[in-house]
């Protein structure tokens, strides 16, 4: 660099990224689709209301509902917005769950995944992780953004773990970022690139094939050991 020149960052490829569009995007254990309201709102309601499930909404910006019918509309409107980008994650015909592409920038290839819910039948399944792979393959490889972001409430302690055993850098807290249902929230930011998502990716695989699961479904390695053996 010769004397007074400033510096500055590489040079990248400037076109935009396509927007993502309600698509299918099927794996081995579950199958992300577009919500639709008659078909999944019954079984989601029940599987996120009563019985303390209440807890499940803790941390997202809506819910839990009265009742059905006020779920019903609020599911609506989830499954006709663009930004964000709904997906059912379907488990065996049933919707389990849902998780969206979010603060979508074409422009600058970033996405975020987000409004995340995981119904009880869902949690701590390969199903679960499988969702996450698929929406970041997708990202990826589909669509060729170059950041792809996790952020939560900074006490969701659920959340932080699992960005980070999916792969995620804790990129730090943005403090005082948001009002949520009357309360302050402080950020956790987490994100990984496009350099990062090869390893990502081999590891997700590794721990997805079939053998490294035994004859009741339970994993022989963990998610962080496959990312040690791709790295």
């Amino acid at each position: 660099m010769s004397e007074g020149e400033l510096p500055l960052g590489p040079e990248v490829d400037p076109r935009p990224a396509p927007r993502p569009q309600h698509t299918v995007l099927a794996g081995r254990f579950c199958t992300l689709r577009p919500l639709e309201v008659v078909r999944d709102s019954p079984g989601l309601y029940a599987s996120t209301h009563g019985g303390g499930r209440e807890r499940l909404w803790a941390y997202l910006f809506s819910g839990p509902f009265a009742g059905e019918g006020e779920f019903s509309q609020w599911l609506a409107g989830r499954a006709a917005s663009e930004d964000p980008l709904f997906f059912a994650i379907e488990v065996a015909g049933e919707a389990l769950g849902w998780a969206s592409l979010m603060r979508i920038t074409p422009e600058h290839r970033v996405i975020e995944v987000g409004n995340i819910l995981f119904t009880p039948r869902l949690q701590r399944t390969p199903a679960a992780t499988e969702a996450m792979y698929l929406l970041a393959r997708h990202a990826f490889d589909a669509l060729g953004y170059r950041r792809y972001e996790w952020k939560c409430n900074a006490l969701n302690a659920a959340s932080r773990a699992a960005a980070l055993r999916l792969g995620f850098s804790f990129e730090g807290i943005f403090r005082n970022h948001m009002i949520v249902k009357g309360r302050s929230r402080d950020t956790a930011w987490f994100a990984m690139t496009d350099a990062d998502w090869p390893s990502r990716k081999a590891a997700f695989e590794r721990w997805l094939d079939p053998a490294n699961f035994d004859g009741q479904g339970r994993q022989r390695a963990a998610l962080a050991a496959a990312r040690l053996n791709a790295a």
